[in-house]
């Protein structure tokens, strides 16, 4: 497993793009029998509106732009899974992340 720390994310969800506020986040990259899977982990999100409003939604796709704390652009789609109580969330990746 790889894992990469993110210094700018911005999610893209029904048409409208948000560039995410928050005091962590770390790309993970999974190499298993062949396949990658990769999820993205936010800690301290100060967006609680958008946090709540994916808690009662169940339209949670997004595309997603990124960039490591290495300088690498990344991009990709993905489902965005709020967790409000910890002001946190998960995006888990579907499909292949570009720039990796």
């Amino acid at each position: 497993m790889e894992t990469y720390q993110l210094t700018e994310l911005s999610i893209t969800h029904q048409g409208i793009s948000t560039k995410l506020s928050f005091t962590a986040a770390q790309l993970f990259v999974v190499a298993d029998s062949g396949y990658k899977l990769w999820y993205i982990e936010i800690d301290g999100m100060t967006q609680l509106a958008l946090l709540h409003m994916f808690n009662e939604t169940d339209q949670i796709g997004v595309t997603l732009n990124g960039i490591t704390a290495g300088g690498k652009p990344l991009q990709g789609t993905g489902y965005f899974h709020p967790n409000v109580s910890h002001h946190a969330a998960n995006i888990r990746g579907d499909g292949e992340l570009g720039g990796f």
